[in-house]
């Protein structure tokens, strides 16, 4: 990009578009989906290695999925998102288990946190999201030690899921100037991110399998649940709700490895697993 390019490019109201998100994903039940992930956080912590004893901080944590898997290793738990609701359901969890956590709503921008207050900094889907990219990795950076380790598990453009984003942006387009939750997805971004601070990283290709009833089911769900699908529906009308409606499922049967009635559906995701200098 020119010099020229780059001073007409679109700032974006990073702000605005925080609020936004945060009426997005508090819209629904995400912990119904988030739920049905717990396998990602305890693979992401088997593959940190965690220690009991370690202080961990979950950051974006929705439900509580990387939370409750180290805090089921005996780890000293805090566990963070912006959306109040998500943090009730996980206290809800851990509570049900007999596990001490400590919850706390905080912007994944701004961790309310001393620098290098933590042995590990986890995101399971969340940190992804937030609109200032490096500046959310600067705050997991900073509040993580030296010596440390920052664990990630981020969609891929080319996963199903990265493929959803994508369809919804089709129909609503995202705010000008603002960079995909995906790239956090690929080796180069993460390079960017973090290239500077990570003494090692260790980057692994994982699939997530949906599991439901049938490709019907899964739109179900997430269109009652899952916030950005629940808000593109809500803003879609009409022919194009159902032009919407109609590239989800020819996306979903296309992925759908089952061969039966049922929904068994791989989306790739990038396990991370940096060692802060």
């Amino acid at each position: 990009m020119s010099a020229v390019d780059s001073a007409l490019a679109p700032v974006a109201d990073l702000s605005a578009i925080k609020v936004r998100q945060q009426a997005a994903w508090s819209t629904g039940n995400y912990a119904v989906v988030g739920t049905t992930l717990q396998i990602v956080g305890e693979n992401l912590c088997e593959a940190l290695d965690v220690r009991a004893g370690s202080r961990v901080l979950d950051v974006a944590a929705g439900n509580g999925n990387a939370t409750l898997a180290a805090a089921r290793r005996w780890c000293e738990v805090t566990s963070t998102d912006y959306v109040a609701s998500l943090l009730d359901a996980g206290r809800a969890r851990a509570l049900a288990e007999g596990l001490a956590v400590q919850f706390e709503q905080a912007d994944a921008e701004a961790l309310p946190y001393a620098d290098a207050s933590f042995d590990i900094v986890l995101s399971t889907f969340g940190v992804m999201f937030t609109p200032d990219q490096q500046q959310a990795a600067n705050e997991l950076v900073r509040v993580c030690k030296p010596g440390g380790k920052i664990g990630l598990a981020n969609w891929t453009p080319d996963s199903f899921i990265g493929q959803v984003f994508k369809t919804i942006g089709k129909y609503i387009p995202p705010p000008a100037g603002v960079k995909s939750p995906a790239l956090w997805g690929t080796q180069a971004r993460l390079d960017e991110l973090f290239g500077d601070f990570a003494r090692n990283m260790v980057v692994s290709s994982r699939d997530f399998t949906f599991r439901y009833r049938s490709a019907q089911h899964f739109i179900d769900v997430f269109r009652t649940f899952y916030g950005p699908m629940n808000k593109a529906f809500a803003a879609l009308e009409g022919e194009h709700q159902k032009a919407f409606l109609h590239d989800l499922m020819t996306l979903i049967e296309s992925r759908n490895r089952s061969r039966d009635a049922t929904l068994v559906l791989p989306s790739e995701y990038l396990e991370v697993v940096i060692e802060r200098r």
